[in-house]
């Protein structure tokens, strides 16, 4: 992997507000990043250099003009199946996000949706050219991983953010649902973003919630009360997976960011209802799919009665190749939260003993993003 740029979106857009870079410059070196490296990784289906130049050049008359934009000319990958009509990219270019490509997301002919789809072949996993990135937000987590961006949009409806984001080692957050309008009738797909740093996330959530910047997240004044689960009762996660995650938690641990408590978490198995919720043929009646979605948020509010966090892995297994994942359902550990609404992220993890990436999967109340990113901020400090 190429570490790319190693400045944060938001060092990028402070640079930009001072007047010591401008969105054009920033503009070309990510266009420079992307025809240097995409090759190996096959992130981007388009790249978009006029209407980065454009784009550019407006945030930087806006900048001369005495404006601050809170994400001033940072370079955007953009997810192929929403474009620049989305609420999310419009909320983000008119912060002063500059749009530099499209990035792949699954293309026809299969129903799993871990990969993404290129005219030049897959997206491949900056990590190991074997593994699938994830999806359905491939291609924004590899370009975030592989440096080409700073931040991409995804959006999740059954862990599409959090699960390209464990596999490609970055951050994926997805908000409570309905803090930004969903992508579909169900109410399941929620837009969020793909970032190497909390600072960028929180930054990126504050422009999609149309609230006032706030200051970066600090690591929590009191360690947060979390319960662990590998399986939710109902997933089949394998062992090494489920030991990275549980690793990666007790550092936090020791960090001071959280501290553990027993608690016992069985939740409502929600494959049917996500598909009846989806009107998939095979699935849960709608009323059956709302008796699900009940029954989690009851099981939910009595885990959060005695916890302010609940950790899962990300997914049950690790990246899987391009021929597919098999049976396994790499969204196990992630739908039952676009079901019941609730805030999650996913934080690089480490690596299985193949060097597989892994994500320990955070999930707060709903409308409790701030805890999710005091420990994304405490995971970056070791």
């Amino acid at each position: 992997m190429d570490g790319g740029d190693e400045g944060s979106a938001c060092a990028m857009a402070d640079a930009v507000n001072a007047g010591r870079s401008s969105a054009r410059a920033l503009a070309a070196a990510a266009l420079e990043r992307i025809a240097r490296l995409d090759p190996g990784v096959r992130a981007f289906t388009e790249v978009w250099p006029r209407e980065a130049a454009e784009r550019a050049a407006d945030v930087d008359r806006r900048i001369r003009a005495g404006e601050r934009l809170p994400l001033a000319g940072v370079p955007l990958g953009v997810k192929a199946t929403e474009g620049l009509t989305s609420v999310q990219s419009v909320r983000l270019l008119a912060a002063g996000c500059v749009p530099v490509g499209a990035t792949s997301t699954p293309g026809p002919g299969t129903q799993w949706q871990t990969w993404g789809a290129t005219g030049r072949g897959p997206t491949l996993n900056p990590y190991d050219p074997r593994w699938s990135p994830g999806g359905s937000s491939a291609g924004s987590a590899a370009a975030v991983a592989a440096g080409m961006v700073p931040l991409a949009t995804g959006s999740d409806g059954a862990g599409s953010v959090r699960v390209p984001a464990a596999w490609c080692g970055v951050l994926g957050l997805k908000p409570t649902n309905g803090l930004v309008p969903a992508r579909d009738r169900a109410g399941l797909n929620t837009p969020g973003p793909l970032a190497r740093h909390a600072r960028d996330a929180a930054a990126y959530l504050s422009v999609l919630a149309g609230t006032p910047p706030g200051p970066a997240p600090r690591p929590p004044e009191r360690p947060l009360r979390t319960a662990w689960s590998a399986t939710l009762g109902f997933a089949g996660t394998d062992s090494e997976v489920a030991e990275v995650a549980l690793a990666r938690l007790e550092e936090l641990v020791r960090a001071g960011a959280v501290t553990p408590h027993e608690v016992s978490v069985r939740l409502t198995d929600p494959a049917g209802a996500w598909h009846g919720l989806r009107g998939r043929a095979g699935g849960a009646t709608a009323a059956g799919a709302e008796r699900t979605r009940a029954a989690l948020r009851a099981e939910l509010a009595e885990v959060f009665t005695r916890v302010d966090l609940l950790a899962t892995p990300t997914t049950p297994h690790p990246p899987h190749g391009h021929e597919g994942p098999g049976e396994r359902m790499s969204v196990a550990l992630t739908w039952a939260f676009n079901i019941s609404g609730h805030p999650a992220i996913s934080l690089p993890a480490g690596f299985t003993p193949a060097g597989a990436p892994v994500g320990l999967h955070l999930v707060a109340r709903p409308g409790r993003e701030a805890d999710l990113l005091s420990v994304a901020a405490a995971a970056e400090g070791g």
